[in-house]
């Protein structure tokens, strides 16, 4: 099939003959053809839009190898498997697959025998993937950014080699014949117009085509609740899994210790649930996983690690033992209820607000500002100790979050990427710093903002999320303050 001007008429036959659908769903139809036209893209599209197969089916009809750049183990997975129970070429690496599995896998892909490649960011950039995808026999025709909002969220703070993905494309295109496109799309469900910004620049997207769906579910049910002691959030939480009766669902909370004993609580009043956070085993993650999926387990008591591309379509309720920090999050993490348009109760408990009863909301809000403030002073103290240019490996191991602090300097315009393996340091500005950490701030207060709102809690959420227009006198009529 010609890359450029795909027969539209085969493209929707390709789509029927694997997914059996009649026809797109907008704007998938103008995403696909974005994308076999070899243009960049920015797509902001809700949870269970049907993101994945705007970028899987131009990556089968195309010829060459996408890579799809994944934040999680769990998420490839989910999704190779079930790219290869439709008979496609479709792949993953990571570092917890078994040896034999990954040199299969690293064959096909020297062989190009691969359509689809699923990949961490670390593993992208580790030294045996990035030879071999640097090879000038390696057709490459696109990267793919699943789950972007995750460069936003992660990127400065926890997983630095997001900062870096913007260098790829150039640092390929150098070992690829004269004329390879290498087209970049970044998908999420969840990017205001600040983090849309960030997307582009860091990914350095070139003119890129931008579809903005809005994120307004009318089966989402949004409430907040208030509680007075760490004893009544608990009671609020059983009661509410008690109205709801066998119901599937999922409850959040910010901590593997939180998980673990919440969880083991439950279980002693018979509930089928589990803990699950990243501090988990592969095989104890996928373990709970399927037994989630096939109903075996009713809810999972989980951190911001669960979900994140997972298909299950009847989640009736999903309830934040305790608020996340970022807006973005907690729109993700209710998002993962309801897929299959049913009504959904969605709802979160907070402290009450002067945290004289209960403390447990402000202690945890100071706890990772404090966090924060000292990632960034690091950040200063790193940057006056290393040389001007170097290699990001050697910074990673001499200094204690030496990658981490490369990563924030480069969030504040004082570090510049040679390539994706090197830095060069621009200036010194303390103003950016300050501005810097005035933003961060400015990030936590919006969902204390929400927490506390008494408008429409969706039209607080179209506003925050760049829907002005929208939000325009909107009343969604099922959130709490609407009731």
């Amino acid at each position: 099939m010609n890359d450029l001007a795909a027969d539209w008429n085969q493209v929707r036959a390709t789509f029927k003959k694997i997914w059996g659908y009649e026809d797109f769903r907008p704007p998938q139809g103008e995403i696909i053809q974005t994308l076999l036209n070899a243009k960049d893209a920015l797509i902001v599209m809700p949870t269970g839009g049907g993101k994945s197969i705007c970028f899987q089916l131009p990556a089968l009809l195309k010829s060459g190898l996408t890579l799809v750049i994944s934040p999680l183990v769990a998420l490839m997975e989910n999704q190779v498997q079930e790219l290869q129970q439709l008979n496609l070429s479709a792949a993953l690496l990571h570092n917890e697959i078994p040896r034999s599995q990954r040199k299969k896998t690293l064959q096909a892909l020297e062989k190009q025998q691969l359509k689809l490649l699923y990949l961490s960011p670390e593993t992208l950039l580790s030294t045996p993937i990035w030879e071999r995808l640097s090879h000038p026999q390696v057709k490459i025709n696109g990267i793919i950014l699943d789950e972007a909002h995750c460069l936003v969220n992660w990127g400065d703070t926890f997983r630095p080699v997001y900062r870096r993905l913007g260098t790829v494309r150039p640092a390929l295109l150098q070992s690829k014949p004269p004329g390879t496109k290498i087209a970049i799309a970044a998908f999420t469900a969840t990017a205001n117009p600040q983090a849309q910004g960030i997307i582009t620049e860091v990914l350095q997207l070139q003119t890129p085509e931008t579809f903005l769906i809005s994120p307004y579910r009318n089966n989402l049910n949004l409430r907040v609740k208030i509680t007075v002691s760490p004893g009544c959030r608990r009671h609020q939480l059983l009661k509410f899994i008690q109205s709801q009766g066998k119901q599937a669902g999922l409850v959040y909370v910010r901590s593997r210790k939180d998980s673990e004993n919440l969880s083991e609580w439950l279980r002693t009043l018979n509930y089928s649930t589990a803990a699950y956070h990243a501090g988990l085993s592969s095989s104890e993650r996928r373990y709970i996983e399927t037994g989630w999926l096939n109903d075996d387990l009713q809810f999972v008591v989980c951190t911001s690690a669960f979900g994140m591309g997972i298909n299950k379509s009847n989640v009736r309720w999903v309830i934040h033992f305790q608020a996340p920090q970022l807006l973005s999050e907690y729109l993700q993490e209710v998002g993962r209820g309801g897929r299959d348009g049913k009504s959904t109760e969605a709802l979160t408990l907070m402290s009450e607000p002067t945290g004289w009863l209960d403390p447990t909301d402000q202690q945890q809000w100071r706890f990772f500002a404090n966090k924060l403030a000292k990632q960034y002073q690091q950040a200063q103290q790193i940057a006056n100790k290393i040389p001007a240019q170097g290699e990001i490996q050697t910074i990673a191991e001499a200094l204690a979050a030496g990658d981490i602090s490369l990563g924030l300097l480069h969030s504040l315009g004082q570090v510049e990427w040679l390539d994706p393996f090197q830095y060069q340091l621009k200036f010194k500005n303390s103003s950016a710093l300050n501005q810097s950490k005035n933003n961060s701030q400015q990030t936590q207060f919006e969902m204390k903002r929400y927490l506390n709102t008494k408008r429409c809690r969706w039209q607080f959420l179209l506003n925050a999320f760049g829907f002005i227009e929208e939000a325009t006198g909107f009343k969604c009529g099922h959130c709490d303050n609407c009731r």
